[in-house]
């Protein structure tokens, strides 16, 4: 009863299931916002309506949940099991007694009861207690009832033995759930990212129609005084075509660009996903200024380095590693023999009640015990030696990617600082040179103003500055997508804008640490 007690100690000490997937996304801000009506939004309230209402987001979410399922499903391998059983019966023989030859009839009931536990731990052992008991009624011999504890133990010496082998499911299980939330960590990033930069472009396209439509009022400003000088004989009739060509060319441009406009909006729209009817024909105002002043910017190699730390990608590969290394462990014990110990350990008592029989079972010295080994070894094995080299070239193939990745990463982030340094630069000459081709347009009517020009010189002049204005308001859009982009390759987008979502830290792969024994 001792080794018993034991035993049932040994079965209910597995630690309990490990918590629910973190699945949280958080933004800074909750934003409520009309089921109909247009929409003023700043990019910060865009993303938080994307964060709280995107329904890819939604689906998203629940891969964390479906990848800790499969964990609660290897984990529960080693749970005990607690099985019982009765059973009664009755029978009527006939027995003939050798001295006599007298047949006699005999009546016999019999009953039966059985509890226990059954469990299976990570170190290959495999443990049944049972607590049983019998009872027999004869009109030929006495009742008598019998009750056993016993205890089975069968333990893996090679194949199969060992907690690193035994418990490789469960830690890849926990792998895949580790990885599912990078990959919604990766999800998030890339979400946040479209909608600030669709935020953006779409702010620039508007600021686009606003110096479209002040070209062509001054386009068509131009016809008229051409049309006027025409008939006031100071200009010739063919002065004329030059300058409707130019105003034709300002509502083609405007055409294109209100069009523009409203495909951002409309992608938008599909990305923040507010509540209430898809209604792509709703208006969104954006209300955030664009930022004048150029950020100071960390060394590449700054951001090159939390890249490789804080990248999900990055992490989400270098569980994919581990996953393979455990593979490696599990195939590499496929290939020792089988090799299995089995001891069997009881103490029984009898007597003519129940009670009695269990008192019997630690005042006397019946007992039985049995022990076993059994040995199996495929010849050639080859099965195990396939699976084997199956997982050492995947692991192989696994380290080359992870080391592919991180080159990969470590040239995307450096092309990142590199576009966000030259759009930085380009804002200060984007200036610079509208603010020479406002003056180039002055000087140029000055001179058609005294005859010295013509409307051809001029609406070039004017197209001129209609170009680089908007090359300026395109510079400052290109330079907040370049820092968007940069701080998505170096993963630290959603920290900057404190959104809270899971796998920020990177992964920790010691096991014992992470609970897995």
């Amino acid at each position: 009863m001792r080794a018993a007690a034991i035993a049932l100690a040994v079965v209910l000490a597995w630690p309990a299931a490990a918590a629910e997937p973190d699945t949280r996304v958080s933004p800074p801000q909750v934003v409520t916002a009309p089921e109909s009506g247009p929409l003023r939004l700043s990019v910060e309230e865009a993303v938080a309506l994307a964060l709280q209402h995107n329904p890819a987001l939604l689906a998203e979410r629940q891969q964390p949940i479906v990848a800790g399922a499969f964990e609660a499903i290897e984990r529960a391998v080693f749970d005990p099991a607690l099985f019982a059983g009765i059973e009664r019966g009755a029978e009527v023989t006939e027995q003939t007694f050798a001295d006599s030859g007298d047949n006699i009839l005999v009546d016999r009931d019999t009953e039966s009861a059985r509890i226990g536990l059954r469990q299976t731990l990570p170190t290959g052992t495999e443990l049944e207690l049972t607590l049983s008991q019998d009872r027999i009624e004869s009109n030929r011999n006495p009742t008598q009832s019998g009750a056993r504890a016993g205890l089975s133990i069968t333990q893996a010496l090679l194949r199969g033995a060992g907690i690193d082998t035994n418990l490789v499911a469960l830690r890849q299980a926990r792998t895949d759930t580790l990885a599912s939330a990078y990959q919604l960590r990766g999800f998030v990033a890339t979400l946040v990212a479209d909608v600030e930069t669709t935020y953006w472009a779409y702010l620039g396209a508007r600021e686009r129609i606003r110096i479209l439509e002040t070209s062509r009022e001054l386009a068509e400003r131009q016809v008229e005084e051409t049309r006027q000088r025409i008939d006031a004989g100071t200009l010739a009739e063919t002065e004329l075509a030059a300058v409707r060509a130019e105003a034709a060319q300002r509502r083609q441009d405007l055409i294109d660009g209100r069009a523009e406009a409203a495909r951002l909006r409309t992608e938008l729209l599909r990305l923040i996903a507010p509540p209430g009817e898809a209604d792509y024909g709703r208006g969104v105002e954006p209300v955030s200024e664009v930022d004048l002043e150029p950020v100071a910017l960390e060394a590449a190699a700054d951001h090159v380095r939390l890249a490789l730390d804080r990248r999900p990608e990055l992490n989400e590969a270098r569980l994919l590693l581990a996953r393979n290394e455990l593979e490696v462990v599990a195939t590499r014990n496929g290939l020792l023999p089988r090799l299995d110990l089995f001891v069997t350990l009881g103490g029984t008592g009898f007597a003519e009640s129940y009670g009695d029989a269990w008192r019997g079972v630690d005042e006397t010295d019946t007992y039985d015990l049995s022990a076993a080994l059994e040995f199996e070894y495929p010849l050639g094995n080859r099965a195990a030696r396939a699976d084997n080299r199956r997982a050492l070239a995947d692991r192989t193939a696994a380290r080359a990617s992870l080391t592919n990745l991180e080159r990969l990463v470590g040239a995307d982030v450096r092309a990142a600082v590199l576009e966000a340094e030259r759009a930085a630069a380009q804002i200060e000459a984007s200036g610079a040179t509208r603010a020479l081709r406002e003056e180039a347009l002055a000087a140029e009517e000055a001179r058609f103003d005294v005859g010295r020009s013509t409307s051809l010189l001029v609406a070039q002049a004017q197209r001129d500055l209609v170009a680089a204005r908007l090359d300026e308001a395109d510079a400052y859009i290109a330079y907040r997508q370049a820092l968007i982009d940069l701080y998505r390759l170096d993963g630290t987008l959603l920290v900057r804008r404190m959104i809270e979502a899971p796998g920020w830290e990177p992964p920790s792969l010691n096991w014992e640490r992470q609970g897995h024994q």
